[in-house]
């Protein structure tokens, strides 16, 4: 999509569609009322006649009204002044674009009344213009044999009114706006490819095809013997009951140029089990199909990484993904079984359905090798966060209170929310094994501070932080589907980190 900026003189913009804003006390915005005197007060009367009530996200298509360049007028409502920020803005923009997909508006003019700067300011504003829009013309990649409908025409966005003085910051939050759509869509599309399609094998390929497109990004595939000599027996645990082969990608963003910096990297790790049954510990059948998203962790790196090296991050960024698929094969690991991580550390596998710890542990340890600034790992790790924090939050945890708070602020400018949970020594105490070194499930109590706890064993030395995705990745039922999540929280945080 293109996406600019415009300063004043909305009646006079050549474009397809005006979106304006009215308030549920039937009050137009500033910009909607410049728009309304142009056409002589035909939205005046409209809203006399109580044919728009303003309601938050409702939308009404206006056409041919005189006194303007552009053929429609889309009216969004911004629900109550009084309760108007920007929570309520977000919507009304989200809402608007939804509306203009289902038309053949190809190039609209955006003037929703924007709320104080301390809550959407210049970058900001430019940023969630981009993120939303092109976010919102997503189309699930599914595998419908009928013909696929065509994608929706809106090529073209102007946000504004943007004075002269903000241009530069509200055009640099389009650029990295759209730029973190794109990583979004990224992630979506392979946790939306089913598991016979997106194995580890596949997410190899796919990582060496993201090289080939960006010169900034470095790829490498362990394979199982590689895996092997990497005595990453954790791992190899987890995938020996399946046919599929482990994949261990290794992707790098090396920036060059003025301003790059080679130093310690942020490292970001990323749980890839392609499909997970449970193993040997088998899961209930029902939504058994929604185990295809346990691979979301994997593809927010992937699609991380992408958007570093569209943007010419610079900053050094590790993306690492352990990529297997759990099954409860004639080979597979059994409960009791005690497997050796590359650390040396031995655990003891009381749940083959705690796969996904095993797997980050061994890549936690290869991450070392990196020395650092900062290491996040990416999971849907445990049923428990779900319960804990719904589908709203991201459980946030790890072993430096500095970095868990800065993914946290991170998730509350991206727009996408984590919060942070205890980690202390007690719930490390609940993982002892009367076999192992220790065990990989720590009982009911407390599940995913327990799961996080386990990790923090292969973290030491190093400022480690971990997200639990388990409830926000992605959607079940009706509107079941990966959400993009949590890619606009690494968004920022990345940007953030390399000074942009």
């Amino acid at each position: 999509m293109q996406f600019e900026t415009w300063s004043k003189g909305m009646a006079t913009l050549e474009v397809d569609c005006l979106v304006v804003g009215v308030f549920e006390e039937g009050q137009l915005t500033e910009e909607a009322g410049a728009v309304d005197s142009a056409c002589g007060g035909r939205l005046k009367k409209l809203l006399g006649r109580g044919d728009f009530p303003g309601k938050l996200a409702e939308t009404l298509l206006l056409a041919d009204l005189p006194g303007i360049r552009a053929t429609r007028v889309l009216l969004t409502g911004l629900g109550s002044k009084k309760g108007y920020g920007r929570k309520a803005w977000r919507k009304a923009w989200a809402a608007a674009v939804a509306a203009l997909s289902k038309t053949g508006v190809e190039s609209t003019a955006l003037a929703l009344e924007r709320p104080d700067a301390k809550e959407l300011d210049d970058y900001y504003f430019g940023r969630a213009v981009a993120e939303i829009a092109a976010t919102g013309l997503y189309r699930t990649n599914d595998l419908k044999s009928g013909k696929k409908p065509k994608p929706a025409a809106l090529g073209r966005v102007l946000a504004g009114p943007v004075a002269r003085s903000a241009a530069e910051k509200v055009s640099r939050g389009l650029t990295h706006g759209a730029a973190i759509a794109e990583a979004g869509k990224v992630q979506r599309d392979l946790a939306n490819l089913p598991a016979n399609v997106c194995t580890p094998t596949f997410l190899a390929e796919e990582g060496r095809a993201l090289a080939k497109r960006h010169r900034s990004l470095r790829v490498r595939v362990l394979d199982e013997a590689a895996i092997r000599r990497e005595k990453m027996g954790c791992l190899l645990a987890v995938s020996q009951g399946s046919a599929q082969p482990p994949q261990f990608i290794v992707i790098e963003h090396v920036p060059s140029g003025k301003g790059a910096r080679s130093g310690q990297p942020v490292v970001l790790v990323g749980k890839g089990v392609t499909f997970d049954t449970g193993g040997i510990s088998l899961k209930d059948p029902p939504a058994m199909d929604e185990m295809k998203f346990d691979m979301s962790g994997a593809a927010a790196v992937i699609a991380s990484l992408t958007l570093a090296a569209a943007l010419e991050l610079p900053l050094r960024v590790v993306g690492l993904v352990a990529a297997v698929e759990n099954m409860p094969g004639s080979k597979a690991v059994k409960p009791g079984d005690i497997a050796t991580s590359a650390s040396g550390q031995t655990v003891e596998i009381l749940n083959t359905d705690a796969e996904g710890r095993l797997i980050l542990c061994d890549a936690l340890h290869y991450a070392r090798r990196f020395k650092p600034a900062a290491i996040v790992d990416i999971a849907t790790l445990t049923g428990a966060c779900v319960v804990a924090l719904g589908h709203h939050h991201s459980g946030a945890m790890g072993n430096d209170e500095a970095l868990v708070t800065e993914l946290v602020e991170a998730g509350v400018r991206a727009d996408d929310r984590a919060w942070p949970l205890p980690l202390t020594e007690e719930y490390a105490e609940q993982l002892k094994s009367n076999f192992a070194d220790f065990a990989n499930i720590g009982g009911r109590d407390g599940g995913a501070l327990t799961a996080a706890a386990f990790l923090g064993k292969f973290t030491q030395g190093m400022k480690w932080a971990h997200l639990d995705v388990a409830g926000t990745a992605y959607q079940g039922g009706a509107q079941k589907g990966s959400t993009g999540r949590p890619t606009p929280l690494l968004a920022d945080f990345l940007i953030r980190r390399a000074g942009l």
